[in-house]
């Protein structure tokens, strides 16, 4: 083996180890081998392991057939050949093929490819018209089919890895979730008990006021108790696609405002500008958009305590743009992108509390509406939430 093929062959190498992503692997590493062993079509099957069934996961046609893909034999029926024998095969022309059309002239040449010491799928090479494989071809063709079963490997072992490590993420937001929802269940309750015991000792009188201030605080924790139960229900009902909607005619300026409203009566102090255009009715569940948009204004109260609330209603082309805007310190970009999952929570002030639902929720209402909704922010200049719903819905 002169040096020059030796570089070929380190060139090989080189390409497999560095591929990133499958397909873009796959087109470098051809690319590389097609440098010194042509082919005009080529093909790469590997087997279900559910179904036994073989199936095509690269094709293309880069030589004399490119220009009639479609028509191009990719030799399915022979890669079932080379998995049942799980040895290279070669197969020339039919007899009968007709000798001046180049692509009735097909020279196939499969290996097998391998994977945890198995015959996992299929690696066929076609030349239109020839040449036909000379044993210097086999052997090259016998390396690259080597190195693009350990490709395989190493893709499914890269997305084992990724599974992996997500199911580890979601794991500790589950761990997470309990520890935090205990806490959170713990609190009211422990109010709720000291409070009511405090009122039925025996040894000890309360004036009116001071058991009116008892009861308000026992009253008000035994909604806050309830709405978390109620959230941790509903998220589960949510993720289950079990949670019932009743999409009718409303408007989304009237639900805005009766929300902002309510807020205004619970938070006092608050700042609340809204700009909403004159727009046409939708078709949606008025009760769960307005919970929507009551999670959206608590956690702008929540994460940016005593900012000024912007909210803005528009329409954009066939949907509807509801945008909620705050001056708060943000969301860090890191966590960005795991806002709205299941029990996911910004850990950038630890004095705030909160299950890892309220966003989560909003995102599954209005998926169910089948819009959209989502986040972005700077840190330090404030985040906006935006929530797109198509004005004609086919629910």
């Amino acid at each position: 083996m002169d040096y020059r093929t030796l570089e070929y062959l380190q060139g090989l190498l080189q390409t497999a180890v560095k591929a990133g992503d499958s397909r873009d692997a796959i087109e470098k590493f051809l690319a590389t081998l097609r440098e010194q062993f042509v082919f005009d079509n080529v093909a790469v099957y590997l087997q279900d392991d559910l179904t036994q069934t073989l199936e095509v996961v690269y094709a293309r046609a880069i030589g004399r057939a490119k220009s009639a893909e479609a028509d191009a034999a990719w030799g399915e029926s022979f890669a079932g050949q080379v998995l049942a024998k799980g040895q290279l095969l070669l197969q020339d022309p039919k007899p009968d093929s007709p000798s001046d059309d180049r692509l009735h002239q097909a020279y196939l040449l499969g290996l097998p490819l391998r994977g945890d010491g198995l015959i996992k799928g299929a690696l066929v090479f076609v030349r239109f018209g020839g040449p036909i494989y000379e044993k210097e071809h086999l052997t090259i063709a016998s390396v690259a089919a080597e190195l693009i079963s350990l490709l395989f490997e190493r893709i499914a072992w890269m997305e084992t890895h990724s599974k992996l490590h997500e199911l580890k993420r979601q794991m500790q937001l589950q761990e997470d979730f309990v520890s935090t929802i205990s806490h959170e269940l713990r609190t009211p309750l422990g109010f709720i008990k000291g409070y009511s015991t405090s009122l039925l000792r025996q040894d000890t009188s309360w004036d009116e006021s001071t058991q009116r201030e008892f009861l308000t605080i026992i009253d008000e924790e035994a909604d806050r108790l309830a709405l978390l139960i109620e959230n941790v229900l509903e998220s589960a009902r949510l993720q289950s696609k079990t949670l019932p909607l009743r999409f009718q005619p409303l408007r989304l300026d009237a639900i805005l405002r009766d929300v902002a409203a309510r807020i205004r009566a619970r938070y006092k102090d608050i700042d609340i500008s809204m700009d909403i255009k004159p727009v046409p009715s939708i078709r949606g569940d008025g009760v769960r958009l307005a919970q929507v948009f009551e999670n959206l204004f608590t956690n702008a109260v929540k994460y940016a305590p005593s900012s000024p609330i912007i909210v803005l209603l528009n329409q954009v082309g066939e949907s509807m743009l509801v945008s909620f805007i705050d001056r708060g310190p943000g969301i860090p970009k890191e966590s960005l992108p795991f806002i709205f999952e299941r029990f996911y929570r910004v850990r950038s002030d630890k004095s705030v509390t909160g299950t890892g639902l309220g966003l989560y929720i909003c995102k599954q209402i209005i998926d169910a509406h089948r819009g959209k909704i989502w986040a972005e922010s700077l840190p330090g200049q404030g985040t906006t939430f935006f929530i797109e719903l198509p004005i004609n819905s086919s629910k």
